[in-house]
């Protein structure tokens, strides 16, 4: 049985408490800290966020409602979407896989220089691969999605391609952890369990990314495809 939604007259605070992986959805929206009692609805008007597309992804996330299907995706805002997207690629490029390179390089420190190798590069090639992911979205695919918006069909390109392309690219993570787990060689230490939490906690945070994706972003581009296909 689904929890209650959260609504426009919730308050910010009561659902961060509730929910605190929230406060990742919340800063990519551009809300900063600080909004005391304020409700969502209040905290969308100061930040211009559209607050039925952030309450969307604040209750299919927190496994509160269903993910929008069919008339109810035409309330999604899809500058707002967007926006959350790309900045969920500036998280994940520029501050959370860094900071934990960072962290497993110091972790492995003391491994044999081969060990520390093989995991160093297993770790850069995740990051390139999210890289081109994440870099193909931003060049291609948002750019699409802008230009259906505004009634602007592309006869060489359908969401589809970008459907198929779309592989789980958190599963390298995934593989990351579970060497570090099974093989790590040297004895325990609060530096490797450290990042073995950042591991995790990325690989949840990018499979919830992939989530909207899936089931709010991907089928908002095909409805307007399939409306504007409707008005040749």
């Amino acid at each position: 049985m689904l929890s209650k939604p959260f609504t426009a007259s919730s308050k910010m605070s009561d659902i961060i408490s509730a929910n605190y992986s929230l406060l990742l959805v919340m800063t990519r929206f551009d809300i900063p800290l600080g909004f005391g009692e304020k409700n969502v609805g209040e905290i969308c008007r100061d930040h211009k966020v559209d607050e039925r597309t952030l309450l969307c992804i604040f209750n299919v996330l927190s496994k509160r409602t269903e993910t929008p299907k069919g008339k109810e995706l035409d309330t999604i805002s899809l500058d707002s979407l967007i926006k959350y997207l790309k900045n969920s690629h500036t998280y994940f490029l520029d501050y959370k896989l860094p900071s934990i390179r960072e962290q497993l390089i110091n972790a492995i420190a003391g491994c044999p220089q081969e060990v520390t190798f093989v995991i160093r590069k297993f770790f850069d090639e995740y990051v390139e691969e999210v890289n081109k992911h994440m870099s193909y979205e931003d060049k291609n695919v948002f750019p699409y999605a802008w230009k259906l918006k505004n009634g602007i069909a592309d006869p060489h390109y359908r969401i589809s391609i970008f459907k198929k392309r779309h592989d789980q690219i958190e599963m390298k993570i995934t593989e990351l952890k579970n060497i570090l787990i099974k093989y790590y060689p040297a004895p325990s230490s609060y530096h490797l369990t450290n990042v073995l939490h950042e591991i995790f906690s990325s690989e949840k945070d990018l499979a919830s990314h992939n989530y909207v994706e899936d089931n709010i972003f991907i089928p908002t581009i095909e409805r307007l495809e399939k409306q504007l296909s409707a008005k040749k």
